[in-house]
């Protein structure tokens, strides 16, 4: 890999074109070259045979998760409809802004470690540092959230299932679809995300045909529930106060549902096409936080009322808590619960799945920038990062903490813990952008011809940034009220930003790291092994409804490697 102050690399001589003996032994010569450069770039990395429909899927898998089934009723519950919609709309426009900043720079340079490492090659090393164990402890520790998640909605049948075997089926799964070749991982969780858009269907034509009078009741109520108990909920205050309270944590639900973008970047370094299918992916997230996150605060405001006793256990979580399931049966429906409990129950271990993924792959890009033990940047021949797939898999035992404790409170402390990571990987995402930004206007380079194009730049980074700063340094407001102070609590809100406090100002002082300047930053790096991967890519990029209809046919997979295929 170059540094900063390397020249770039050459790129493979073209062929001749004079014909002859002299025109074969270039062509050899070319694709030697060729092959040389992918194979320096593959050799002990991740592989790269993700394809467009798996690719598009695990975005999804990744960022629907429990919240947006579940947890979303205490945002109701605390907000009331009108906040609802009103949070998660502009916290879906904000993180918007963050895919604006992060689809330029992964369809630019798209690496395995993603962001994380590009904090540290053009912004500091200390923050690529600060960002990847951040990122790495967040998804780690919402492995063990959506175990306990499982077991919760479990309930909604039975009591007398052990947590322990539910946690211990959870773990095997997880390390068994995670160690195989990553083309076995990517279909498993195109599977299980699909899973994911079927209940997202049913709940939303559960919505229109019940509130329309299509239910046991005859009950045509519209949107009733806007109007009573009302459109605004007042919370821990009455009166305005208490009104903007309840928005003010209808955008903190929001916080802990409204995500995605990451999720795409971590597979940048395990994608075919790299650029085209991950340009693809990024613009699709506008429309997904559309129907999914915006249709779905929508939704949620209208089938219950946020006065309705059973919401609160929405706030621990709990299967009977999600409003869909409390709304159906307050309508007297039979079996749709039971469907609707087993599809979330696919829904949350595919979350779980995509979370294991990541906080490998995390693991695995700080290895690669020296960031943590060298060990962890070891990979079997399937591509598979073996020792951090190890290490990840210690996390998941942390489920088991629900075994001496009530299993609702483990799902409210993980939940509550992960929550300001979230935030963090969006400041460094946006901070990432600007610094990339600068760079490209001191190195001289025409960002209009980049893969991908962000409008409106280099605003939405500053607009982002500052954003998820507030709501960082505020989501945990409620223990600095008179009478609420509670330690617990405050590490609760606050350990995260501790962390990353802490992280990065060590890593700071003990390497004397420095900002890198824009002129200086290098934005060569993998690019000329990237180029040369694309440039022996044999088949043309694929639409996502192709993918669909080849898999459909049963149609095989062609190689699609100039020669034969170092991975």
């Amino acid at each position: 890999m170059a540094a900063a102050h390397d020249k770039p690399e050459p790129a493979p001589a073209p062929p001749s074109r004079e014909g002859g003996k002299g025109e074969k032994n270039e062509v050899a010569s070319s694709v030697d070259m060729h092959e040389t450069l992918v194979e320096a770039s593959t050799k002990n990395q991740l592989h790269r045979h993700l394809g467009n429909r798996q690719i598009q899927l695990i975005a999804i898998g990744g960022s629907i998760g429990t919240a947006l089934f579940v947890s979303i009723g205490g945002g109701l519950a605390r907000g009331g409809p009108g906040n609802l919609l009103l949070g998660y709309t502009i916290y879906a426009v904000m993180v918007g802004l963050v895919n604006n900043c992060m689809a330029e720079m992964v369809t630019y340079m798209p690496v395995s470690g993603s962001f994380i490492r590009m904090a540290g090659r053009w912004v500091d090393e200390a923050l690529g540092f600060m960002a990847g164990w951040n990122f790495f402890l967040y998804e780690a520790c919402l492995i063990p959230f959506e175990i306990s998640a499982i077991n919760l909605v479990l309930g909604f049948w039975r009591d007398d299932i052990p947590p322990i075997a539910i946690c211990f089926a959870c773990i095997i799964l997880y390390a068994l679809i995670n160690i195989v070749a990553v083309q076995y991982f990517g279909e498993a969780e195109f599977w299980l995300a699909s899973g994911k858009i079927i209940l997202i269907c049913i709940l939303y034509m559960f919505t229109l045909v019940t509130m329309c009078g299509g239910n046991p009741q005859h009950d045509a109520y519209g949107f009733r529930y806007w109007s009573s108990p009302g459109s605004f909920a007042e919370y821990l205050h009455e009166g305005a106060l208490g009104r903007f309270e309840g928005f003010l944590a209808a955008i903190y639900s929001a916080g802990f549902t409204v995500v995605g973008p990451e999720y795409l970047a971590m597979v940048a370094g395990e994608a075919e096409h790299p650029r085209k299918y991950l340009k693809d992916g990024f613009k699709t997230v506008y429309w997904r936080f559309a129907v999914f996150f915006i249709g779905g605060a929508l939704c949620v405001g209208i089938v219950l009322p946020y006065d309705d006793m059973t919401l609160r256990n929405a706030d621990t979580g709990t299967a009977n808590g999600s409003p869909y399931v409390i709304a159906m049966q307050n309508l007297g429906v039979g079996v749709l619960p039971h469907i609707v409990n087993a599809l979330m129950i696919t829904s949350i271990f595919s979350a779980g799945n995509a979370y294991t993924y990541c906080a490998m792959r995390s693991l695995y890009g700080l290895a690669c920038d020296g960031q943590a033990p060298r060990i962890f940047q070891k990979t079997l021949k399937n591509g598979i990062p073996v020792y951090a797939f190890c290490l990840v898999m210690v996390f998941p035992f942390l489920s088991f903490l629900q075994v001496s404790n009530n299993t609702a409170q483990v799902v409210t402390w993980l939940a509550t813990l992960t929550q300001g990571s979230q935030m963090i990987n969006y400041i460094v995402v946006s901070l990432t952008y600007i610094f990339f930004y600068n760079a490209t206007q001191a190195q001289g380079i025409d960002r209009r011809t980049l893969p991908y194009y962000g409008y409106l730049q280099p605003y939405c980074g500053y607009i982002a940034m500052v954003w998820m700063i507030l709501i960082e340094a505020t989501f945990g407001y409620s223990v600095f009220l008179p009478g609420n102070w509670n330690v617990g609590n405050f590490f609760a809100f606050y350990t995260m930003a501790l962390v990353a406090f802490c992280t990065y100002w060590g890593w700071k002082l003990f390497r004397r790291t420095q900002f890198v300047p824009a002129a200086q930053a290098d934005l060569v790096w993998e690019k000329p092994a990237i180029d040369a991967y694309e440039a022996g890519l044999i088949d043309q990029p694929t639409r996502l409804r192709d993918d669909l209809l080849a898999m459909i046919r049963g149609k095989k997979k062609q190689q699609n490697y100039l020669g034969e295929d170092p991975n």
